[in-house]
């Protein structure tokens, strides 16, 4: 194996154990070796937007979102365990995304199941006092619509191509039932409607003292090795290029154009197709004997 193959393979190697953990392989087997119908089809947009590597600039984009919102943080905050176990949130978000994308509809269905159980005894009190439960169809939406907007933008910015317009609807549309199951109402099916919807939250939103702890921990202090720390800079940096200049406003993030023109856009780019090229397994006969 040669020097760049073998770069190939300990990038992804990295990638993949702290993305799916260390039960990586029985994942997998449940998700795509399992028999059984699915919710989405190989051509469908979300198939492809939910498998790119843009998906972990939109994860830190999502995070740094959602946390703009005082019930949502505070939920995360003392229930999470984000701090303690961050690979396991992650590895958790990341099989409940992977199940309701590529999984059989039963076992999608099953997981969903469990996390609404979990979210029914997840309640408690934001910083100023105000009662919250996870449960609630209103909160649920919030998290809902900072999710997909984060993913939509990124792959949009990152991504190996362009959405058209009605793609992006296609992937706005294709989120909203997982959302629904898991108890949020009416949710949007387009992404001008998305993006209203978020827009109409923006009275309850403000940077809470665990918002910015949440946002000192994420870009500051990641719970990342150093090695990869450069790495996980460049997605994170991308990430804030394509959040909304209120958002960044608000958590007290970079707003120039030149930054995005010149650190974020550029940086997050670059990091994702390494990350791409990394998990992205040799195709070409070429590829394969260079490896």
């Amino acid at each position: 194996m040669n020097p760049l193959a073998r770069l190939r393979e300990l990038i992804g190697s990295v990638i993949r154990s702290k993305v799916a953990g260390p039960d990586a392989e029985a994942r997998e087997a449940r998700i795509w070796g399992a028999d059984g119908e699915r919710w989405h089809a190989p051509d469908d947009v979300i198939w492809a937007v939910n498998r790119d590597a843009a998906m972990y600039a939109g994860g830190v984009r999502a995070l740094l979102l959602q946390a703009l919102h005082p019930s949502a943080m505070a939920g995360v905050a003392g229930h999470s365990g984000y701090r303690s176990d961050p690979w396991g949130r992650l590895q958790r978000t990341g099989e409940f995304i992977a199940m309701t994308t590529y999984g059989p509809i039963p076992a999608a269905e099953e997981l969903i199941g469990r996390v609404r159980a979990v979210h029914e005894r997840v309640r408690g009190k934001t910083d100023d006092g105000t009662p919250y439960r996870a449960s609630d169809p209103h909160l649920l939406a919030w998290v809902h619509a900072a999710e997909t907007a984060s993913f939509l933008a990124s792959y949009q910015a990152f991504g190996p191509r362009r959405l058209g317009p009605g793609e992006a609807d296609q992937y706005v549309a294709s989120a909203a039932p997982a959302g629904e199951l898991l108890g949020a109402v009416d949710l949007p099916r387009t992404e001008a409607d998305l993006l209203a919807a978020i827009e109409a939250y923006r009275p309850e939103l403000r940077a809470s003292a665990a918002a910015v702890d949440t946002v000192d921990f994420l870009l500051r202090t990641p719970p990342v090795p150093w090695p990869g720390r450069i790495g996980y800079w460049m997605l994170a940096a991308g990430a804030i290029s394509t959040l909304p200049r209120w958002v960044r406003e608000e958590l007290k993030l970079p707003t120039s154009r030149w930054f995005d023109r010149l650190v974020g856009l550029p940086l997050g780019g670059f990091a994702t197709r390494v990350a791409r090229w990394a998990i992205t397994p040799p195709t070409t006969r070429e590829e394969r004997a260079r490896a």
